[in-house]
């Protein structure tokens, strides 16, 4: 897909205010039709820093305080101007561009920065493997330099959109002789390249987000390595701590996210209501609302630098909470919530865990707990990084 914006250089920004912001929108859609193509839209909007605020000049923003970030939303959205369907684009958006923007080169970041915020390029995941998925760091994906070119051989697992994807965020082993933790190298991976093959895995819902990608002899150019040889593992955290950010820690009105359902099933069929169901439902209301506060709060927090290890309790919170609310959701609906809407094989085109039935969303829930770090490898984190607990001494990160 070509890549046609200008190379601009970072430049500082003018002092940003949430009436200036709306001042530039406002200037925006006066030049640029909401209801014109909605590709040439957004790239517009990247290309005036509207897209992400806080991102530096020519980056796609205005070197803005990143809590103004909403009120840009908000002037797009009563516009009625294209999203760039985040849900589609999740692992691209949430973790592929801050590890981009805070690891990559300027080339790095003038090819792949825009198309991924406008949905053109879809990326996906290649770090899980069938014999590495809670160890990450012990994967067997070896990569072999060749001159200028890496020769790719290897398994991953787990991928999520893989067969929607253009390309991959990808960690190989460089140095199978170094100890674990410093023997991988980042890359990017073309998924169109001779070599790459993506295969559904199907899951329990009846549908095929998640794959297993074989890689046989794929040559990535060196420009596609992010950071130094050996030193993937340290960037490879960039985009973990972001990836439990991006899955927990989601912005979300009252009653976003899956207690939603819940709260409209309990309001509408009063028929289902039983005293002891009340009290859980309130308990879940509740415990949504102070993970959604909390999860706001941290983002806040963090926007400006590097996600530390916070962002672990957010997407553990998150993985109970939904497998817990969904699980409510059931008992509620009672026989009526056992029945699944679809059950035929197929490929989606973006996670929707709320646009399905209840029973989707309770068979989908549990992996969560699963994806994007394990809850136990997450209380591990917790424990060690957090709250300073001992932990049993690693000699090789």
């Amino acid at each position: 897909m070509p890549h046609d914006a200008p190379s601009a250089p970072p430049a500082p920004a003018p002092a940003t205010t949430a009436a200036r912001l709306r001042d530039l929108v406002a200037e925006f859609l006066r030049r640029h039709d909401p209801a014109g193509d909605p590709v040439a839209f957004l790239r517009a909007r990247f290309d005036a820093g509207l897209a992400w605020i806080q991102h530096p000049v020519g980056r796609g923003g205005l070197a803005a305080p990143p809590e103004l970030q909403p009120v840009v939303e908000e002037a797009f959205a009563r516009a009625g101007a294209p999203d760039n369907q985040p849900r589609r684009n999740g692992i691209g958006l949430g973790m592929a561009a801050p590890t981009l923007l805070r690891h990559g080169t300027a080339a790095q970041l003038d090819r792949w920065l825009r198309p991924l915020w406008t949905g053109e390029e879809i990326w996906c995941q290649l770090f899980s493997e069938p014999e590495a998925g809670s160890d990450l760091a012990g994967l067997t994906t070896r990569a072999v330099r060749d001159g200028a070119q890496w020769v790719v051989d290897g398994q991953k697992v787990w991928t999520s959109m893989a067969h929607r994807a253009r390309w991959a965020i990808l960690l190989a082993r460089t140095s199978p002789d170094a100890p674990k933790h410093r023997g991988i190298t980042y890359f990017v991976c073309d998924m169109t390249a001779p070599g790459v093959l993506v295969r559904p895995l199907r899951q329990l819902t009846g549908e095929a987000e998640f794959n297993e990608v074989f890689l046989t002899g794929v040559r990535l150019p060196d420009g596609h390595r992010l950071g130094a040889v050996d030193d993937g593992w340290r960037i490879a955290r960039t985009t973990l701590m972001n990836e439990r950010v991006a899955i927990g820690g989601r912005p979300l009105p009252r009653e976003g996210g899956m207690i939603g359902p819940l709260a409209r099933t309990w309001r509408e069929r009063p028929e289902l209501r039983t005293p002891g169901l009340h009290e859980e439902v309130l308990r879940s209301w509740v415990r949504a609302e102070a993970a959604r506060l909390t999860a706001l709060r941290l983002r806040q927090q963090l926007a400006a630098g590097e996600p530390g290890p916070e962002g672990s309790a957010v997407k553990l919170a998150f993985a109970e909470l939904s497998q817990q609310i969904s699980g409510l959701e059931l008992e509620l609906l009672g026989a009526e919530g056992l029945r699944h809407d679809d059950w035929t094989m197929r490929r989606p085109e973006e996670t929707d865990l709320l646009g399905r039935t209840a029973t989707y969303r309770y068979l989908r829930a549990r992996g969560n707990s699963i994806e994007g770090g394990t809850s136990e490898i997450l209380r591990n984190i917790i424990a060690e990084r957090v709250l300073g607990l001992p932990t049993e001494p690693r000699v090789d990160r």
